[in-house]
């Protein structure tokens, strides 16, 4: 087991790390601030991250339609892009679990086995990889309602789900415990589904929006300011619930936290 690697000194492990960052296609077009703080974040670890400028949708939307011939069309091209990295670096569970468990329409070469292996989500990156000890430049004092997809916990692990037994953990809290001022606030049912699901929440829209705001209104009744997430698909459908809505409620990417801003 390698030791945690400190914020205030770039080892040698660090500087031959070539991460490769995986932007998602609804990121780069609605939420640029939230790749930008990606790759600020990683910078500050010394790591010597690459954007591919060729790279598109990773094929989660057309896999879940059961589009395989325009998938695996997306995933060869993904492949490509990211084959040469140590480390593929993506701030959302739902792509990164796409690439890491679903890339099945493809001949699975020798590329395509490394580039499985080596996507990570930006969390458990930082928790897992780096195991980050801190974030000395980062301040929110704020009362934060946390949520963690369904694909970060039931499809990477990164967090306990409850339906299994066992000891509690969840490697986003611990993350955002080295914030200052932060301050986590408890909810009835973490784990459950927002309701946004991809192509769910076209097919059965009535469904999802309920679902949507069941999940605002409990962030809501625990005094929450900003709902926090790894994954910008379930704060953007919550948001958007919130705003119809008019409840009061802000929401951000954990990335931006943890890089100090801008908010």
């Amino acid at each position: 087991m390698t030791s945690p690697i400190s914020v205030t000194n770039s080892s040698t492990i660090q500087k031959r790390l070539r991460v490769g960052l995986f932007i998602p296609c609804y990121i780069d077009m609605i939420f640029p601030e939230v790749g930008i703080a990606t790759l600020q974040l990683l910078e500050r670890f010394g790591l010597d991250v690459h954007f591919p400028l060729n790279q598109t949708c990773c094929g989660q939307p057309m896999s879940n339609s059961g589009d395989e011939a325009n998938a695996a069309a997306a995933e060869n091209l993904f492949v490509r892009n990211f084959r040469s990295y140590d480390y593929i670096v993506g701030p959302a569970g739902s792509c990164v679990k796409q690439v890491r468990c679903h890339f099945d329409t493809i001949e699975q070469t020798d590329d395509v086995r490394h580039v499985r292996q080596h996507t990570y989500e930006l969390v458990e990156f930082l928790h897992d990889i780096l195991q980050v000890d801190s974030f000395p430049w980062a301040e929110f004092r704020q009362s934060v309602a946390l949520h963690n997809s369904c694909s970060s916990i039931r499809g990477l692990g990164i967090a306990k789900p409850s339906e299994i037994m066992g000891e509690p953990f969840d490697k986003t809290a611990s993350l955002l415990s080295k914030v200052k001022g932060l301050v986590i606030v408890p909810v009835d049912r973490p784990d459950d589904c927002c309701g946004f699901g991809g192509t769910f929440c076209i097919t059965d829209e009535a469904v999802s929006a309920r679902m949507g705001l069941d999940k605002v209104h409990d962030h809501l009744r625990h005094g929450a300011e900003y709902v926090v997430s790894p994954d910008m698909s379930c704060l953007m459908h919550q948001q958007g619930i919130a705003r119809r809505a008019d409840l009061d409620l802000k929401y951000i990417h954990v990335a931006q936290v943890l890089n100090g801003g801008p908010f």
